[in-house]
């Protein structure tokens, strides 16, 4: 069964529902067999930046997707994603975190904000 990590970026969009692409394919990918994952990065941003009319809609989505806890292999990759790309593309440790999850669990990357995550490894999902 496929698995798809969902960025904070297209979490924003689904909860707000201003992009109808992004809904759509929501809602193509709902009535597909796919695992949809969280980690506790994309969390802790969306959580940081809600507003009060969206509690009970953030609340929701996430009780639809799996969180992934961050262990010690996600921490060492990410810390060696940083090592190898923090000064050459600006990456900074959440998106790391999300890259080595998405890395070790095997899974694909719903993002629009892809130059944040330059790794070989991470596969993007489209």
């Amino acid at each position: 069964m496929r698995a798809v990590l969902i960025d904070s970026d297209i979490l924003i969009e689904v909860s707000r529902a201003r992009d109808q692409a992004i809904l759509a394919l929501w809602e193509d990918l709902a009535l597909r067999e796919m695992v949809f994952l969280t980690s506790p990065v994309v969390i802790a941003e969306l959580w940081h930046g809600v507003r009060p009319k969206e509690i009970k809609t953030l609340a929701a989505l996430f009780r639809s997707m799996t969180c992934v806890s961050i262990d010690a292999e996600i921490g060492q990759r990410a810390g060696g994603y940083l090592r190898e790309y923090a000064k050459s593309h600006h990456v900074e440790l959440g998106d790391a975190l999300i890259a080595a999850t998405v890395s070790v669990h095997k899974a694909e990357l719903w993002t629009r904000n892809r130059r944040h995550y330059p790794m070989k490894d991470v596969i993007f999902f489209d």
